[in-house]
């Protein structure tokens, strides 16, 4: 996982303590698991020895995930943040062009998306089409139900 992932320090700092929570926790306890189900006979026909496994092997795949991950972030910070243009972390506010209906959302980056809270992320078809446009631009939104014209109504922290 090669793309950048921008993300405010909160959550960077959420992800290092879950992948510390991982490593301190979670491993040990899986190598726990893997040893008494070992201590249960034979390795050839104990389903509880495998279920351990393939556990240990789920979770050593999520530990990298988020290390890539970790290690792909860039941190933004919200006052460094030009309001001129739709960015990340910028509050745009858009009316739809055909339902007259306006929303307001907030770009952030993938791990902070929260559609009830407002926050979309800059690599949904909305995020994209309003990333980079100014107050009274029409933005062209390619969904998956066709392409959609949102105005830009203002853009704020």
């Amino acid at each position: 996982m090669s793309d950048v992932q921008y993300v405010t320090k909160e959550t960077l700092e959420k992800m290092r303590e879950e992948l510390q929570h991982m490593k301190s926790v979670l491993r040990p306890a899986a190598a726990k698991a893997i040893a008494e189900a070992r201590e249960k006979g034979d390795l050839r026909e104990n389903a509880e020895y495998d279920a351990a496994k393939e556990a240990q092997g789920i979770l050593e795949a999520k530990m990298a995930l988020l290390e890539s991950q970790i290690a792909s972030a860039r941190v933004v910070d919200a006052s460094e943040v030009d309001t001129s243009k739709a960015s990340i972390l910028t509050k745009v506010t858009i009316t739809n062009v055909a339902t007259k209906k306006t929303f307001t959302y907030q770009l952030v980056g993938e791990k902070e998306a929260d559609l009830k809270q407002g926050k979309i992320s800059i690599n949904s078809p909305i995020g994209k089409g309003i990333l980079g446009k100014t107050v009274g631009e029409v933005a062209e939104v390619h969904a998956p139900n066709g392409v959609m014209k949102f105005t830009i109504d203002s853009i704020s922290i």
